[in-house]
This record gives structure tokens, sequence and C-alpha cells, in this order.
């Protein structure tokens, strides 16, 4: 949730600062604001309700000129969002300015503390409270640095920060603790992100800040300690994807661009890693782990969201081909659940971002706990991949849509990969059997591209139920979870209720919403569930609710059932899920479109959400 920048250098910075705030709009658009030193030493605030063109309408970017500033892109958690509660946040006296990712879970406390001291408050915002506690202490001892670590060491709660004094004008103190934060190396010139996207414009050389760290930032330098003051040494990394990847490229949205990028996502993401002939895969950041996986007595895979669906099929393909018991949990309830967690468990983390913060807070309970620990994980150098014992990159590439599609798939396709190198080493996969699904593998690009070659018949589906106010999906086995993602989907992008359920819970208590007004999607693949699906649709025709099917392009049987069709390529079952959650996604971006919604910032979600 939200996005900070922040920049100190050679450069008129207040210009790199917008375009920064632009690429990181997908983390929270409720507000946005900026604060840039001028030569004075005077700090010049500018915040807006809305989007950052709403704030780049407030100033002339040529008359506002300084080499250091901080912005922020806000998704609201303490106050409405308003100008008066957009980020930056000053102390009382404006010597002070914070941006703030998290929530400061104690700020009542503090703020009755600082009122005690004649500290006045403007805004509803926790960071108001954060920007007088390091006024409070700045005044007490004179240090700039000192003052940030006792300010934070009062604080409980999640935070990633970056701050301006405008007494030290040559210093950007930046901070974390739960909320991700990073900042790139340039030549006399470090710019401040909470993600990558800000900043290979100017620099791909990074630096990740880990949970309790600070670093003092001046152009030339830099210093990383723990917030009790213990000096540390951090490796410089690398981004690995080019600006070209994170630009629409001449789509009308980034939603539409990444559900195309799948053939190629998809391909990136098993790569290198199965032997075609064999069937055999070597997924080599699973090495260290590999034996706990193949005894592991148990699996347990946590996720939220879209990750949390993913983790379903997941599920499904642990224990139809592993024949390993699997439970799939919710990240935001695994730690409050006093979960049983034994020595032989293997715990798998999905999460997009790498950042998610019921995700990374199960890891830390799983790890506590002693659980082995894997990561299943697109961005590289996040949190979660940092924290597991072992992973697996899935290698999208950089997803700037807010409902996630390129990753979920690739998410399948990594549990499939992991699927076929336990089945391997248990036996529980024939010779013959891997085979086929390795030559089957190959080809699912190809058959994803036929599939996006027909997204005009979607979007023709699309237009017919664009005024719906509610959808039913329905699914069996690896399927079901496919219509939890469809129907979530829906929800994110159009604001129509949807739902998604196994298809045969619908006759205890479901079908009651059924009549001529009520679209259901069935999940519908020739597979051994056909025939129960088909009983399914039944059920709801003689009620008479308008049937949609995702279908095989082989079935003919299924247009005596169907109002509308979907068709997809045959394939094997433990590739279905991939090939019929693409027909979703378009359905949902076409009618969203067709809504006039912003599809890659719905209203009131944040890609990466990093705060409980």
């Amino acid at each position: 949730m939200c996005g900070i920048v922040g920049y100190i250098g050679n450069r008129n910075c207040l210009g790199l600062i917008i375009d920064g705030l632009k690429r990181l709009e997908y983390r929270g658009y409720d507000s946005a604001g900026v604060a840039i030193l001028d030569k004075n030493n005077d700090i010049n605030i500018y915040k807006k309700k809305g989007k950052v063109k709403e704030l780049e309408s407030e100033f002339n970017i040529e008359d506002l000129s300084g080499h250091t500033g901080i912005g922020h892109t806000r998704w609201a958690t303490h106050g409405e969002p308003n100008d008066i509660n957009a980020h930056p946040q000053t102390d009382m006296s404006g010597n002070i300015a914070v941006v703030h990712n998290g929530i400061i879970e104690n700020f009542k406390t503090l703020k009755k503390k600082l009122e005690k001291e004649n500290y006045k408050f403007v805004s509803d915002t926790d960071t108001e409270v954060l920007a007088n506690l390091i006024q409070y202490h700045f005044k007490q001892n004179n240090n700039f640095e000192t003052a940030v670590r006792y300010a934070l060491s009062e604080v409980e709660g999640a935070y990633g920060i970056a701050v301006l004094n405008r007494s030290v004008p040559d210093k950007i103190i930046i901070a974390r603790n739960g909320s991700p934060l990073m900042f790139g190396l340039g030549k006399d010139e470090i710019i401040v992100s909470s993600d990558a996207a800000a900043i290979i414009n100017v620099t791909k050389n990074v630096i990740y800040l880990e949970d309790g760290e600070i670093a003092v930032l001046k152009y030339d330098s830099f210093q990383i300690k723990t917030i009790t003051d213990e000096d540390i040494f951090r490796e410089v990394q690398r981004i690995d994807y080019d600006i070209e990847e994170i630009e629409k490229g001449g789509f009308e949205h980034f939603m539409l661009k990444e559900i195309c990028e799948q053939p190629d996502a998809i391909q990136n993401t098993y790569r290198g890693r199965i032997n075609f002939q064999t069937g055999d895969v070597k997924l080599g950041g699973l090495e260290t782990v590999k034996d706990k996986l193949f005894n592991a007595k148990r699996i347990i895979i946590t996720a939220c969201g879209t990750a949390w669906h993913a983790a379903l099929v997941g599920e499904y393909m642990f224990e139809e081909y592993c024949r390993i018991p699997t439970e799939v949990e919710y990240a935001s309830e695994f730690r409050y659940k006093n979960p049983i967690i034994n020595k032989d468990d293997v715990i798998i983390f999905i999460s997009q971002s790498g950042e998610t913060a019921d995700t990374m807070a199960a890891l830390k309970e799983a790890k506590r706990l002693g659980a082995t620990t894997i990561g299943i994980v697109n961005a590289v150098g996040s949190s979660i991949a940092r924290a597991v014992d072992a992973g697996t990159y899935i290698h999208a590439g950089p997803e700037i849509g807010v409902a996630s599609t390129k990753a979920f798939t690739c998410q399948l396709m990594s549990l499939v990969l992991i699927t076929l190198m336990i089945g391997k080493n248990k036996g529980t996969i024939s010779d013959e059997n891997l085979m086929e699904i390795a030559a089957e593998l190959k080809l699912i690009p190809e058959k994803i591209r036929e599939i996006i070659e027909r997204k005009n018949d979607f979007k023709f589906i699309a237009e017919e139920f664009k005024d719906s106010r509610n959808f039913l999906y329905l699914g069996r086995g690896l399927n079901f979870p496919v219509a939890l993602e469809g129907a979530l989907k829906l929800k994110e992008i159009s604001y129509i209720h949807a739902e998604g359920y196994p298809a045969a819970e619908m006759k205890h208590g479901p079908i009651a919403l059924i009549d001529e007004n009520m679209p259901v999607v069935f999940i519908a693949p020739k597979d051994s569930t056909y025939d129960k699906i088909i009983s399914n649709i039944e059920e709801i025709k003689a009620r008479k609710g308008k049937i949609i099917t995702v279908a095989t392009q082989d079935d003919n049987e299924i247009n005596n059932y169907s109002d509308y069709i979907m068709r997809v390529p045959k394939t094997l079952p433990i590739f279905s899920p991939i090939l019929n959650s693409i027909p979703l996604q378009f359905l949902s971006y076409y009618i969203a479109t067709a809504r006039g919604c912003n599809v890659d910032q719905p209203r009131n979600l944040a890609k990466s959400v990093t705060v409980e």
C-alpha cells in the first residue's frame, strides 16, 4: 500500500519524483504529495486529494527547483482521503517532513504524549504524529539521525518512511519495518522508492533495507544502521528488467497488456527448468530443501487474494499427483489460529510482490515454529524472497495492473513444476505420464496465444452482460479455484457482485438466487467432471439462468446447454486452470471497460497490500 519516492543528488528533482509517483500509483491513488527542499532550505510542500495528475495541476515544475525531495502516493489508512491527510506530513513547526507507508498502531498514545508537550495536530493521520515525535527528539539532542532512531524506538506497527529536515538539508533518512523500501545508487545521486519501478529510469543498482534498519543518505554516500545504532553492511543488487517492461507499450491498459503477455511470461517461468524429453524438473532455488520437500508428511500453502486461489489449485496438484496431504490457509488467519506445525511440514508462501504483510507475518510465525519455508514470488529481492529457507521466482516480469493476471498463471506454472519434481522423485507420476505432461507443457504458450486471438469473442459476451448486477462462477475439481478467481477479477475491476462456488454446492443454497437476470459462468472442460458439470448446468437452465461456459475447443455437446461459449484449446487436466482462467480475465476486463471503470486502478484497492 502507498508509494514512496525520494531523491538527493545533482538534478532538479521534482519532475523525477513526480514521474516516480506515477509509476507507483498502482500502490495507492487516494492522494499524492511532494516536499522539495529549495536553495534557501525551505520545505515546499504540495499535496492533493486524487491521483498524481491532480497534484501536478498545483504547480509548475519549471518554477520549483530543488535537489532534495520526497513524494508519496497514498492508500488511506488513518484519515479519509483529502488534501489535509495527504502526505507529506510535517511537524507543528514545519521543520520535519515525513512520507510514510504502513500503520503506527500506538499513534493515539504517542499523540497524547505530544499534546501534553503542547504539540498541535491538523490531520487525522498517524504520520503527522511521527513527524512531531521526530521533531520532539530533534529538539532534545539536535541530531537528525538520533531523533529518527529514538522516535522509531517508540513506534509500534509497520512503516516505511522517508524524512526531510530543513535544519539538516544535506540528508534524507529512510527506515523500514514491515513495509518495503529500497534505494538506488547513481552517479552523485541516490533515489529512494518502495518499488524498483520508480528507480530504474535512474539506476539499476539498488540496496534493499531490512526490517528494523535505517539509512542516512547523502548525494554521494550512505550509511545503514539498525534502529539500535549498529552498523550494517549490505551488498548492492541489480534490477533485472528494463524500463520498457513497465510501460504500456501501445496497450490501452496495463491489465490488457499483462493478459496478452502471458505466453511469454509462462515460458519465462519454465525456461531452463524442465527437460521436455524426460520430464525431469530442476528448480535451483529449491536445491537446499528438496529432500525436505520430497519427504514432507504434509504441505501447507498460504497466501492472500489471487495467490490464495493459486494455492488452492496447488493443493489439488500435490494431492492428486504427489499424494502428499496438503492444506491451504489464508495468510491473514494463519498466525491467529495457533497452527499445529510439525518438523516434517513444508510451508509454501505465494506472493506476487513478495511484500504482502499478512503473508510475511505468516512466514515469521512458520519460521518461529521450525517449519521448512518455501517462497513462490515474482519480485526479485523482495522481503519474502529473502526470508524463506528456499524458493522459486515465477519470472512473470513487472505486473502493474492492480488485478493480477499473468502472475496468477505463472504461479500455477510454478506449482506444476514443483508437482512434477516431487512426483518424479516419489514415483507417484509414471515416466510415461511425466513425458506426456512435459510435452504438453511446451505447447501451453501457443495455446494461450490461440485464446488471446479470440479476445473479440469475449468482448462481445462482455457487452451483453456489462449491466448485470450479479454473477455466479462455478467449477469443479482443479477448476473450482478458477471459478473463485474469475469472480474475484470481476469484483475487483467492474464492481459487479460476483461469487464463485464448487458447482455441486449450488443446490445447497445459492440456487435460490437464480432467475432470468442471473448470468452463471461454468468452467466446463472435457475431463472427469464433465458429466457432473452438465447436470449442474441443466439445474440452472431449468431456472432460466443465463449460461456462459468456458469450454474445450472441440466440445460440440456443450452447444446444447450454453447461451454463450468461450472456447479454449484442449489440454491435460493439470494445465486446465491456466488456460481456463484467461477467458475469465478478458471477460472481466471488457465488462469493466464497457462500464467505464479504471481497470488498472480500481477503487479502494492497491497492488501490494503491505499493511495488516
